[in-house]
């Protein structure tokens, strides 16, 4: 009977650190697939309370994409003092 562990080839490589795989590298919004859809929950809600923070209401707008969140996200954190 083999062990559960002789299940699995332990000799192959982790494809989550393989260096040659740049699938999960930090890529720019302008280049997400999903870029354009709606923004998510979670970044509405840090961008709403960020733009509060950097005293920047009007940066909040409830119909941008997820792209463009991200970049504004990513602006008033810089000007919050969050990065």
């Amino acid at each position: 009977m083999a062990k559960a562990a002789d299940k699995h080839d332990t000799t192959q490589e982790n494809p989550k650190t393989d260096p040659k795989d740049v699938s999960n590298q930090i890529k720019d919004p302008d280049q997400w697939t999903t870029g354009g859809e709606p923004m998510t929950g979670a970044q509405a809600s840090y961008l709403k309370t960020l733009s509060e923070e950097a005293k920047e209401p009007e940066a909040f707008d409830a119909d941008l994409d997820k792209a463009e969140a991200s970049k504004r996200i990513d602006d008033l954190r810089h000007k919050a003092g969050h990065a």
